[in-house]
């Protein structure tokens, strides 16, 4: 007996998971963009939310880059969420009350594919992953301090990358010199997880920050 449940579409996600959602006590997401969980954040008028669950966010630092991303994601925090950001790749994940857990699947003709689990042990694996990455991962807050300058510039930077701008050129549009326009771009590189320029061009329009 399969112990994963395949679901197409957010549609179908959110009428199979709506309930669980409604009555959680604790959810941990990790994601890699708003888009992946938009399902989640309805909750039909039947069923009240009696307590707010305690929430654990994990997001890909590339989240941050744009700001009204960047907002949600401050805006969470603020509502009493606990959110880190990692600069490593992560699997797209929901777990409910360490007894359900969702996983993204990819896009295909427009919908994405999840995976809803429940069986205990491949649960219990899966909070096992989160929990690691979970432990890796830095404050939001240390997170923004210590790349302030990447976050305030990494708009212009990616627009000057995608108009093919030299860099000698697209420092002098920053006011930057060369070597810290340079380690800007590398910064950015790490953020979006890429390890190509052309790789950051592709994973910033996938995040839709360009």
């Amino acid at each position: 007996m399969s112990v994963v449940t395949t679901v197409r579409g957010e549609e179908e996600l959110f009428a199979r998971t709506a309930h669980l959602f409604a009555t959680a006590s604790e959810i941990t997401c990790a994601a890699r963009d708003l888009n992946t969980w938009a399902a989640t954040k309805r909750a039909p008028d039947s069923l009240v939310q009696v307590t707010e669950p305690k929430m654990r966010k994990l997001y890909q630092s590339g989240m941050l880059l744009h700001p009204p991303t960047a907002q949600h994601v401050h805006t969470a925090a603020a509502h009493g969420a606990q959110v880190r950001v990692t600069q490593d790749d992560i699997n797209e994940t929901v777990i409910i009350d360490r007894r359900f857990a969702i996983l993204a699947g990819d896009l295909s003709e427009g919908r994405r594919s999840y995976g809803v689990v429940t069986e205990a042990a491949v649960v219990q694996n899966i909070q096992s992953l989160f929990d690691a990455a979970w432990r890796s991962a830095t404050e939001l807050a240390v997170y923004r301090a210590q790349h302030a300058d990447l976050t305030t510039l990494a708009p212009q930077v990616m627009e000057l990358l995608a108009s093919g701008c030299k860099d000698e050129s697209a420092a002098r549009t920053l006011g930057l010199g060369v070597r810290t326009y340079r380690r800007r771009v590398a910064e950015l590189m790490t953020a979006l997880g890429a390890e190509s320029r052309f790789q950051a061009g592709v994973r910033a329009r996938e995040l839709g920050l360009i």
